[in-house]
């Protein structure tokens, strides 16, 4: 039966410049791939170790990319080893399959919304009348499934954040801050349900999981065996499980060390 890998990306397998962590002396620093370019400019990137560990893994084991991008956003990464039949995106909201969306996922998807959380209008309209234009550089509505803000994290009050969280339980949503990132997402919007959906569709007996941040918990936690890296969310709360491996890897080699533990476990299931 294959082996499934779903991984998270950001700040998982890929990183943005100011993410890397590149720690030891410049002389020893990593050999670097880009893999995603925006506006002509380099985005993100991986070590070239780590992209030889993803064409392998490609080799050994169905791996589907499960990202809270958005479709437009996932598609520009060109990430190395064969493309993958399926991809998770916008939190679970879009399953692609072969580049292209199931319609029929995503119209299940969004009926659970309708039945099990407050509308996304209601939380964009609280964003834009509590953040404070002084630290928000901007505000995003994701695939007409999710919002969030792009903001100053130097002035970013750290109870506004927690404040926004406790009202958006109250509504069925999730509240996650990622770099620069403040994510309000409907809390029925899942990676791990597409996962499982995937898994049913492969026939895969086995899961593997990897994640950073608060949106990638209930991705570990449906996974047999996951990891997290040293930085991130999770990381900073010390959150943990069984099953789960705490990385103390941080910044790009922590990609390459996740994509290692993938490997190993896809090629020895057992």
């Amino acid at each position: 039966m294959p082996v499934l890998v779903a991984s998270d990306l950001d700040r998982t397998l890929i990183y943005s410049s100011a993410a890397l962590a590149l720690t030891m002396p410049d002389a020893r620093a990593p050999r670097l791939l880009c893999v995603e370019v925006h506006e002509a400019r380099p985005l993100s990137f991986m070590t070239e170790t780590a992209a030889q560990l993803l064409t392998d893994l490609g080799d050994a084991a169905v791996f589907v990319p499960t990202t809270t991008r958005t479709r437009k956003q996932y598609q520009r990464i060109n990430l190395p080893g064969p493309p993958p039949a399926y991809a998770i995106c916008a939190n679970g909201g879009h399953l692609l399959v072969d580049g292209v969306t199931d319609a029929d996922w995503h119209a299940s998807v969004l009926a659970r919304l309708a039945d099990e959380c407050a509308p996304l209008e209601e939380v964009c309209e609280h964003l834009l009348r509590s953040a404070d234009p002084v630290w928000v550089r901007k505000h995003r509505v994701a695939e007409d499934l999710f919002a969030y803000l792009v903001v100053e994290r130097e002035l970013l009050p750290e109870d506004w954040v927690k404040e926004l969280a406790v009202w958006a339980e109250n509504r069925g949503w999730t509240v996650s801050l990622q770099g620069r990132k403040i994510y309000a997402v409907p809390k029925p919007l899942t990676k791990s349900a597409a996962v499982r959906e995937v898994a049913r569709r492969t026939g895969a007996e086995l899961t593997l999981a990897a994640g950073d941040s608060l949106l990638d918990a209930d991705l570990l936690l449906a996974a047999d065996r996951g990891w997290r890296p040293g930085h991130g969310e999770l990381a900073d709360t010390d959150w943990t499980a069984p099953e789960i491996t705490a990385l103390p890897e941080r910044g790009v080699l922590a990609g390459e060390r996740i994509l290692r533990e993938f490997l190993r476990a896809a090629r020895q299931p057992a």
